[in-house]
């Protein structure tokens, strides 16, 4: 790569894939919280590595006449608590095409997770590892994952400040640290170490979108899936596409004809479109749950948005104002 003429003026050598590493850590985490046979770090051999390092006692092997007895980390859950963080990931609902329905990756004894996806990870380590434990695990434990999750969610976000960047560039290290103090040092592998570097290359590269593998991966899934006959691949995939991208244009056309295009969202729930008479509330959002409507302390705000931004009541304003002068006089009178 040296005998390249920009590459000793190239920031940017390595581009790390987020979506790679995020994975590994929520496997990694995920495997040793629920004790998941060949996917957990507390190992045997890590309890050996803890006897050599001569660190955390406690977790040490204990000999019990001829057989060797593992003290129960306080990093795993029970079965009592496995049992609760599954129920909570089978009955969790997401909106319409924001994540994979999670639950079909519980195993039938609902002890473990198993076949989950990059984007499940994802989901699963920003968005619902740190709510699941919460109050099951210690307070510490809860923290460090938590903190894990909220640096991954702000690495991933659309919008990255240059400020944000440099204060999770010396952040990520406290983070480490912390979950060096919980878990066997197995559990630290090169995966576990990159996210070290990831602030870094944020700031040179820009949004975490441009340089992971989200879109190559889902695009090479579509080409791989136009395969139909081994012996011809790329007669197969070249086919598929003039033929998926005839009926992609056809069926911009077709209104009575149901399509991706016109094709209703799975969870409808209990919102109708049509019944609003207001366009303010015309947004299109639909109600996963049963419908119960709080208002705390923002109904002032709320009446606020809809007299300056409703064009229904924009009548009904001007009489107000109109009627206020003759209300006037006729209290004066």
């Amino acid at each position: 790569m040296w005998n390249l003429e920009y590459w000793e003026n190239l920031k940017l050598r390595h581009n790390l894939d987020v979506m790679h590493i995020e994975k590994n850590i929520c496997e990694n985490l995920i495997g040793t919280i629920l004790n998941i046979p060949g996917k957990t770090k507390d190992t045997v051999k890590a309890r050996l590595d803890l006897k050599d390092l001569g660190v955390k006692k406690e977790l040490h092997l204990i000999e019990e006449g001829n057989s060797i007895r593992m003290p129960h980390a306080r990093y795993t859950l029970t079965k009592e608590q496995k049992a609760k963080f599954m129920a909570f990931l089978e009955e969790v609902k997401f909106p319409d095409g924001y994540a994979s329905n999670i639950s079909r990756c519980l195993s039938d004894d609902g002890t473990k997770l198993h076949g989950l996806k990059t984007h499940d990870c994802h989901i699963i380590l920003q968005r619902l590892l740190a709510a699941v434990i919460r109050g099951v695990v210690d307070q510490d434990i809860y923290e460090a994952v938590a903190d894990v999750g909220k640096f991954f969610r702000q690495l991933c976000s659309r919008t990255v400040n240059k400020d944000v960047l440099t204060d999770m560039k010396k952040e990520i290290p406290i983070i480490l640290v912390k979950l060096e103090r919980i878990f066997p040092p197995a559990f630290f592998d090169v995966m576990v170490h990159l996210s070290v570097h990831l602030p870094d290359e944020a700031l040179l590269r820009g949004s975490v979108q441009y340089g992971w593998m989200y879109p190559i991966e889902r695009r090479l899934c579509t080409l791989k899936n136009y395969v139909r006959n081994i012996a011809c691949p790329e007669g197969s995939i070249a086919e598929a596409y003039v033929a998926s991208e005839c009926l992609t244009f056809c069926s911009k056309y077709m209104d009575d004809v149901e399509t991706r295009f016109n094709r209703k969202p799975r969870n409808m729930g209990f919102s109708n479109e049509d019944a609003y008479t207001v366009d303010v509330f015309g947004h299109g959002v639909n109600f996963t749950s049963a419908s119960k409507y709080v208002y705390d302390d923002g109904y002032d705000q709320m009446v606020w948005y809809v007299l300056n931004n409703c064009s229904q009541v924009q009548e009904y304003v001007k009489y107000v104002l109109t009627s206020i002068p003759t209300l006037i006089l006729c209290i004066a009178d």
